[in-house]
């Protein structure tokens, strides 16, 4: 799919045309200009030949059927992984990339693997959400599913805030009532604690929902499992979080994945209850009421294993009893490797 030229292709025509141009890809989720029906053959003919509609894309579907992972082949021949989510109470979400690879080399995502190979256009972020648009578009009729993407979470390839720029400018595309129409409460932004673009958000008006890959409940085993943590400390990340809670009366969303032997012992879930309840500040309490914590199972990627159920529940019973807010994540796609920190493609 290739978008940057439709302006221009349009330049000549009336002014309208651009808004249909943009109401027949964003809402009705044509696949081919020929669809476009109220255009002329000539321009339906040139649309197809300077701004193609396909999106070169093989899926897997998990077994149950609730999740469905595509790696796309973006116009470089590079490609990328995103995931389409199917919730009982009917929400679709889709957990979008933003780069290709990832510089953050977080020891336990395979995405890190990669490296760093560049960042995604904004059209190239909403192409993810309008193919599985698309497939919903032409799925049976459910009543607990409807025809649209309704949630959309940045927790794929890459570090969003490393993408600033490109990501929310997506998020307002996916947010116009005149093309997506997703709520703003319905769109989330995970990073792995780059304050600058904390703050940034913090400062953007936007109301979307922000989550923190913690991972440890201290800097050294933080810096062994995220090397970010060196330049931005465990302290630091609370302290940007806090500003930003206190900015925005925004509930705040804490992502911990469970690491067999790791970081999921008695003495890690104490010390993690503890950066949730411990401010001496009345101010700074305030904020951390609002701390979510979300535990996650981690999902192979070969290096680790994953906590056994028992020391789940041992690891569970220790922040309830510290009175914790948290939730632990259902599992979607892990047949299909299209679970958390296990999208990687070939360079």
């Amino acid at each position: 799919m290739d978008l940057e030229n439709l302006e221009e292709v349009l330049q000549n025509e009336p002014k309208y045309r651009l808004k249909e141009a943009r109401d027949f890809v964003f809402v009705k989720f044509i696949d081919n200009w020929n669809q476009a029906t109220s255009f002329s053959k000539e321009l339906r003919e040139r649309l197809n030949k300077e701004c193609p509609l396909y999106i070169e894309a093989q899926s897997l579907v998990s077994k149950n059927g609730d999740s469905i992972k595509s790696k796309i082949k973006l116009k470089d021949g590079l490609e990328i992984e995103t995931v389409l989510m199917r919730h009982e109470d009917g929400r679709n979400t889709v957990c979008v990339s933003c780069q290709v690879g990832c510089p953050m080399n977080c020891a336990f995502c395979a995405t890190g693997t990669m490296g760093f190979i560049r960042n995604l256009t904004a059209d190239e972020i909403l192409e993810q959400v309008i193919l599985f648009n698309r497939y919903l578009k032409n799925g049976e009729r459910s009543d607990r599913s409807p025809f649209r993407v309704t949630n959309v979470t940045f927790m794929g390839m890459g570090e969003p805030f490393l993408n600033y720029d490109n990501v929310l400018k997506a998020i307002k595309v996916l947010n116009d009532a005149n093309a997506f129409n997703i709520s703003i409460r319905n769109i989330s932004i995970s990073t792995c604690g780059i304050i600058e673009g904390v703050e940034k958000l913090a400062n953007s008006g936007l109301q979307v929902n922000l989550a923190i890959s913690l991972h440890a409940p201290n800097n050294e085993l933080r810096s062994k499992l995220m090397p970010i943590n060196k330049r931005y400390s465990l302290d630091e990340v609370l302290k940007a979080v806090d500003n930003y809670i206190l900015k925005t009366k925004r509930k705040v969303m804490f992502e911990y994945v469970l690491i067999k032997d790791i970081n999921d012992t008695d003495d890690c879930a104490k010390e993690l209850a503890g950066l949730f309840r411990n401010p001496t500040s009345p101010r700074l309490r305030g904020a951390r009421k609002l701390y979510f914590l979300n535990l996650i199972e981690y999902n192979t990627t070969g290096k680790f294993q994953a906590s056994s159920r028992n020391r789940i529940e041992e690891f569970k019973k220790i922040l309830k009893k510290a009175k914790i807010n948290f939730v632990q994540r259902y599992k979607f796609g892990q047949d299909i490797k299209g679970a958390c920190g296990q999208f990687v493609t070939g360079k």
